[in-house]
């Protein structure tokens, strides 16, 4: 019998024979395409092209603003539309970018998009998703995900997890017959099912779109801004109410200049390029990600990672590389070093889908000649922690074998818990084991049993002989040492959270400079009350032997104690911890379940890329907080000005053209260039309140003073000509506050920002010294005593400001964080100008 041959399944089940189902033939696959009977649902990575308009376009704002628009085309003049032109620009962008990220998205689901495997005439072929259809024999292996419903019709120690379906953390044994539904995915054995339902009646075609639509799912931050411009639209009408009142009939102007000042105090009260400014930001992540390999599956999750204060890592994939050697084998009692060797060779040959360990066992030990001939088998799984396969020898004899943990099949019968002490024989084996362990090395036990592999527990202390210790050392990971220290400097404390042996796994983790890697914990002694456990995580930083469901009870004993929580990992028993972590990410060379459920997938699987995936976060997030603080300092002193126009009967000191222009200068062109900067501050919560810390008295402050100094002209005026000079002096004050805050919130300083300040500056003084453009912005300056009363006006409340905003940040604010521009440590981080001319 060949060593091909070993992976048939025992027993007399009909159809069981791995290799005697032949699948659909070619015809007969052509004619159920014929019929439709193919799972062609189309799965989206992005939204569709008219849906990015439609959001874009088709927005409350934009309708406010394009009514308001549309009133001033019909009073005029033109230029006091200004403001529209600004909305239409910044929706062409935000429908540009998008699409650029819609380009990068769907590129990039292709390219970590798996295939199934099925047979067709006697031939295994991987085929797209789309390309299956009824009646198809689909394979399956440890870490495949079921695409379509079906039934089961080979089985070889099948073991499937439907907790995406049931909640039900513990894997189902499936045998020929047995119904699988799709989304569950396998985590032991092998087989293949028949697909019955495709297309639209299979649940994977829900799932599938679902988990890989671009949304913008609830986020603190989308939802404060909503929240804000909520109230924002609930005061403009009895603003837009008191304006029209006071202009109309207490001063008595004919109804085109009422209407003109009265768009012009509702106008800057709409924070109109806040939400639109936050999505392009949004947007330029995903994409600056994706040039690094990145896959985002849902946009939200750039916020998400902005938050994270704990990132649990698996050891195998992520501080070590894939491959593993043997470096030694040592023999126990009695065992010949031959015989231990066929043994070995067996068991690596036996198992068509080895894990990296009996990969490396199988690289190791050839296959025994002759070939020893497979009875029974045991795949290895996460959770029991050992595999096995039962021979019959050229000689006759039978034996079964046992590869796995050495510190759970030396100590217990049941998998995952301490049971009763090993046999005082096994003492000097587990002291070498720890000696091993304790230098970083992973080691498997290969024992005898004399038990079946169809017994309950096979493990059975009392049944095993052990026969050799087989050494393995990891490969490292050459950037995860500098990945780590990077962790520490930004304040993330990282968990190395593993199945293999805890001083192993600490040894490791040692090697790579992880402080606190000596704090090595035995998952299987971890309390199982939450508190308990949350306290135990955050007291130790290395953890052993954890079971895929205490994985997940982890993740939420972290996040019930205040953590925002990243999970990495590749294999299927990390699905449950990275589904429920705030964060997911997942190595593209990682199973397809954890592919699936990963909100991040690293497709270059380099552990080195995280850094930036969690800079990204921070930049975008930070960013868009100094950036909100000035669009929402202007809402306040927008809406403090109707207020005070309508309480003093006096006419509104802008038109539209001034609020457009200040607006530009002091918000627009500075945030748009603060949104795309450099910003590593770890985000933090309460984002309404902490904005409005700052925007609310700096919008208070700028309105006051704006309207004393409108006041003062109105004394100093008369004539003709005079509400122009009024309004002039009142926007000079106006600007240099507006200048005051924008100076606050762009600290600290960097030669970029300097000068994206002084630009600003420099801009407003071309206008108010070009005649061209005094005359389009109705903006002179008349004489010397107002303009400089406004200056000293100005002075004195970006004084008040200055004070007020230090003693309402404490520290705590986008301007006085102590934040440095200093990115991670890559390479490829462009520098601020570079970012807005390569990516807009």
């Amino acid at each position: 019998m060949t060593v091909d041959e070993l992976s048939e399944p025992t027993g007399s089940q009909p159809g069981a024979g791995g290799r005697t189902t032949t699948g659909l033939t070619g015809a007969e696959v052509e004619a159920r395409i014929a019929r439709g009977e193919v799972n062609d649902v189309p799965v989206r990575s992005s939204r569709s092209m008219t849906e990015i308009v439609k959001a874009n376009v088709f927005t409350r704002f934009n309708a406010i603003i394009g009514v308001l628009f549309l009133v001033i085309l019909v009073v005029g003049p033109i230029q006091d539309g200004f403001f529209g032109i600004v909305i239409v620009a910044n929706t062409a962008i935000g429908i540009v970018q998008e699409w650029r990220a819609k380009k990068t998205l769907d590129g990039l689901a292709v390219i970590g998009e798996a295939k199934p495997t099925v047979r067709r005439d006697s031939t295994a072929v991987q085929v797209s998703v789309s390309a299956i259809v009824l009646g198809d024999l689909i394979e399956l292996g440890p870490g495949d995900k079921v695409v379509v419903d079906g039934e089961v019709s080979e089985a070889d120690c099948l073991e499937i997890d439907e907790s995406l379906l049931t909640g039900e953390a513990d894997p189902v044994l499936k045998r020929t017959g047995d119904p699988v539904r799709s989304g569950s995915f396998v985590v032991a054995g092998g087989g293949a099912f028949i697909a019955t339902k495709v297309g639209r009646e299979a649940y994977a075609a829900q799932l599938a779109e679902e988990a890989s639509r671009f949304t913008l799912i609830h986020s603190e931050l989308r939802s404060g801004i909503s929240q804000i411009l909520k109230y924002v639209t609930w005061m403009m009408i009895p603003s837009a109410i008191g304006l029209v009142v006071s202009q109309l009939i207490v001063e008595r102007h004919n109804w085109q200049e009422a209407v003109r000042r009265m768009i012009g105090g509702i106008v800057p009260m709409v924070p109109e390029g806040l939400v639109l400014l936050t999505s392009v930001a949004f947007a330029i992540g995903v994409i600056r990600l994706g040039r690094k390999q990145v896959l985002v599956q849902e946009l939200p999750a750039i916020e998400g990672l902005a938050r994270i204060d704990v990132v649990c890592l698996d050891k195998t994939g992520t501080l070590t590389e894939g491959g593993m050697d043997v470096t030694e084998l040592r023999l126990l009692g009695a065992a010949d070093e031959h015989r231990t060797r066929q043994v070995l060779g067996a068991l690596g040959a036996a198992d068509p889908r080895p894990n990296a360990s009996l990969q490396a066992v199988a690289d190791a030990y050839p296959v025994p000649i002759p070939e020893w001939h497979r009875t029974d088998s045991l795949p290895f799984s996460s959770a029991r922690k050992y595999s096995g396969a039962a021979f019959k020898q050229p000689d006759g004899e039978s034996s079964t074998w046992l590869l796995g943990a050495p510190d759970v099949l030396l100590r217990s019968g049941n998998p995952g818990n301490p049971g009763h002490p090993a046999d005082p024989a096994t003492g000097p084996v587990l002291a070498d084991i720890d000696h091993l362990n304790a230098q970083g090395s992973r080691v498997l036990l290969l024992a005898r049993t004399t038990k079946s592999l169809d017994d309950p527990d096979p493990a059975a202390p009392a049944s095993l002989t052990p026969a050799a210790l087989v050494v393995l050392d990891q490969r490292l990971r050459a950037d995860a040492a500098e990945t780590l220290r990077y962790f520490g400097e930004q304040g993330v404390q990282a968990k190395v959270i593993s199945g293999d042996n805890a001083v192993s796994v600490g040894a490791v983790a040692a090697k790579l400079g992880l402080p606190g890697a000596e704090r090595t914990t035995d998952a299987r002694d971890l309390p199982t009350d939450r508190p308990a456990m949350a306290a135990a995580l955050d007291a130790g930083t290395v953890f052993g032997r954890v079971t895929p469901q205490q994985k997940r009870d982890m993740v939420g004993a972290l996040q019930s104690g205040g953590h925002n929580v990243a999970m990495t990992g590749d294999g299927v028993n990390d699905v449950l911890a990275l589904k429920d972590a705030d964060i997911g990410v997942s190595m593209g060379s990682g199973s397809e379940a954890t592919r699936a459920v990963a909100q991040i997938v690293l497709l270059d699987n380099s552990f080195a890329t995280l850094p930036s995936v969690v800079a990204e976060g921070r930049r975008v997030i930070g960013n868009i907080t100094r950036v909100a603080t000035l669009f929402l300092t202007k809402t306040v002193y927008s809406v403090l000005l109707a207020i005070l126009v309508a309480l003093w009967q006096v006419p509104y000191p802008f038109l539209p053209r001034h609020l457009t222009l200040l607006s530009t200068l002091t918000i627009g062109i500075p945030g748009f260039f603060l949104a795309l900067a450099p910003n590593k501050e770890r985000a933090r919560p309460h984002f309404v309140r902490r904005v409005m810390r700052y925007s609310l008295p700096a919008g208070i402050i700028a309105g006051a003073a704006t309207f004393i100094t409108y006041l003062i002209a109105r004394h100093h005026y008369t004539g003709a000509g005079a509400l122009d000079a009024e309004t002039s002096a009142a926007t000079l004050t106006l600007f240099l506050i507006s200048m005051w805050v924008l100076a606050i919130v762009a600290r600290p300083y960097t030669w970029g920002r300097v000068t994206l300040v002084l630009a600003m500056g420099a801009g407003f003084v071309v206008v108010l010294v070009t005649p061209s453009l005094q005359r389009y912005f109705a903006l002179r300056l008349v004489g010397t005593e107002a303009p400089w009363a406004a200056v000293g006006v100005a002075v004195v409340a970006s004084a008040v400001l200055e004070v007020v905003w230090r003693r309402a940040g404490a520290g705590d604010g986008p301007a006085t964080t102590g934040e440095t521009d200093a990115g991670p440590p890559t390479r490829d981080d462009p520098a601020p100008g570079d970012a807005v001319r390569r990516e807009l």
